[in-house]
């Protein structure tokens, strides 16, 4: 635990404090239940999620358990850099098989194309894309450089330490 403290107190000299600090807490706090909401539906129906992506079962469960136990992380403000790096890995390697089957990084509005895509087994939703996945990551990347603010256990455990 202290070699924890002491990679956190590196990183977070000071935790930012005032109306910046309350900003963090709720965009840590949101961005928490979104990876949450996106890590549960993964768990529950893990098997199907897996022959989709077409990756090992492990992998999809490894992500999915660090959606949901990061997206924890990020709304208690504990350990908030290796809650947003777990989640991390789990985005870039999207934005990766997005970018290998040639998507875009936005798909064309499905309003604007008539019918709801219908994807190649029949599912039908918005086109594909490396959106979403671009947005979380630049978030995750965002609260492990500027930190959980003051208003964190992270900052509770560091300067009550």
């Amino acid at each position: 635990m202290e070699t924890v403290s002491t990679l956190l107190s590196a990183l977070y000299p000071d935790f930012i404090v005032g109306p910046q600090g309350y900003m963090l807490l709720l965009f840590r706090a949101v961005v928490g239940v979104l990876f949450i909401l996106h890590g549960l539906p993964k768990l529950k129906h893990l098997k199907t999620w897996s022959e989709a992506l077409g990756a090992p079962l492990p992998l999809c469960f490894l992500s999915a358990a660090f959606m949901v136990v990061g997206g924890t992380g990020l709304i208690l403000g504990l350990l908030t850099p290796f809650a947003s790096a777990s989640i991390l890995v789990s985005m870039i390697y999207a934005i990766v098989q997005e970018l290998i089957k040639g998507d875009p990084m936005v798909a064309p509005d499905p309003y604007l194309l008539g019918e709801y895509y219908e994807g190649p087994e029949g599912q039908k939703g918005e086109p594909p894309s490396y959106e979403k996945a671009l947005i979380f990551s630049l978030m995750l990347i965002l609260l492990i450089l500027f930190g959980p603010g003051a208003y964190s256990l992270d900052a509770l455990l560091l300067i009550g330490a």
